[in-house]
């Protein structure tokens, strides 16, 4: 009894760390609250006698948990195909003492990255994601990391090594995707709100749709001349727009973009969804306000 109690106090002492690695590892919250439930099963039957870092072992615990889930996923994927988990809210990278950038500011760029981090953390395997996690997000040493996906320290860092940089290219990718399509939906918006039909015409496709109206001249004789009050935003990290009332949400813009033409506009004004969203209003100058 003694013992569980232990390992019951270790694990209340870092289960925010833990939490975190599943929920970076898997990127899910169901899944990571599995994950930490089995881990807690597996280490309350362990012998911990001999265990001198209780931070580090439970950490290895989860992971090696996270491991076996993502090669079950990954098995089930090569059977049938499918969709990708939906982007967790990252949480914010930490800073380390003495005012110096920890490893999560310096790779994991996740609050800039979203939906293109998690995709490409998707694509990468099992063991190219634990090792590149551990070692950029939670600093777990390359020594500490092999043995858990049965590699040396020099394989767990060239795991690492080749994780990084498909993230830092899914870092760039997304930046510069998010850019070009700001500047459509500002460019959209203003046309719409000048009533300028030909601007319009050049930033829709062909076919574009928006609700009932189908096709670019539809699409943009329904807006030409309205979204008066429709502001520039990112909702949930994605440039659209939002028409707010009295500061509340009540309508937003969400854009389909490809080949530089706006293809499909969805207008989403359920009250339960818009609560749900992650709106943060772009003014000039490129400052954000919530």
């Amino acid at each position: 009894m003694a013992e569980q109690d232990w390992v019951s106090d270790r694990f209340a002492e870092h289960q925010d760390r833990l939490h975190a690695l599943a929920y970076r590892m898997l990127g899910s919250a169901g899944e990571a609250e599995d994950a930490v439930q089995e881990a807690w099963l597996r280490a309350s039957r362990a012998d911990t006698g001999q265990v001198e870092n209780p931070g580090g072992w439970l950490t290895t615990v989860v992971a090696r948990v996270c491991l076996n889930m993502l090669e079950a996923r990954r098995n089930r994927r090569e059977e049938s195909a499918g969709a990708l988990p939906p982007e967790p809210d990252v949480p914010h990278a930490s800073v380390h003492p003495a005012g110096q950038a920890g490893p999560e500011d310096e790779a994991l760029l996740a609050d800039s990255v979203g939906a293109a981090l998690m995709v490409v953390l998707d694509t990468l395997t099992p063991a190219e994601r634990l090792a590149f996690v551990l070692h950029d997000v939670f600093a777990v040493s390359f020594g500490e990391i092999g043995p858990v996906i049965g590699r040396s320290p020099a394989a767990a860092r060239q795991l690492a090594s080749r994780a990084r940089r498909r993230v830092q290219g899914a870092a760039d990718a997304s930046d510069a995707a998010r850019s070009a399509k700001r500047d459509i939906v500002e460019a959209f918006l203003a046309a719409a709100r000048g009533g300028d039909f030909a601007a319009l015409l050049d930033l829709l496709d062909p076919d574009a749709v928006v609700g009932e109206a189908s096709g670019g001249r539809e699409v943009a004789a329904f807006f030409a001349g309205r979204a008066q009050a429709a502001r520039l935003a990112l909702v949930d990290g994605v440039p659209a727009a939002v028409w707010s009332h009295l500061g509340r949400p009540k309508a937003v813009l969400t854009f389909t973009v490809d080949d530089d033409r706006i293809t499909r506009i969805d207008i989403d004004t359920d009250p339960d969804r818009l609560r749900d969203l992650d709106i943060v209003i772009l003014t000039a100058g490129d400052k954000e306000r919530r």
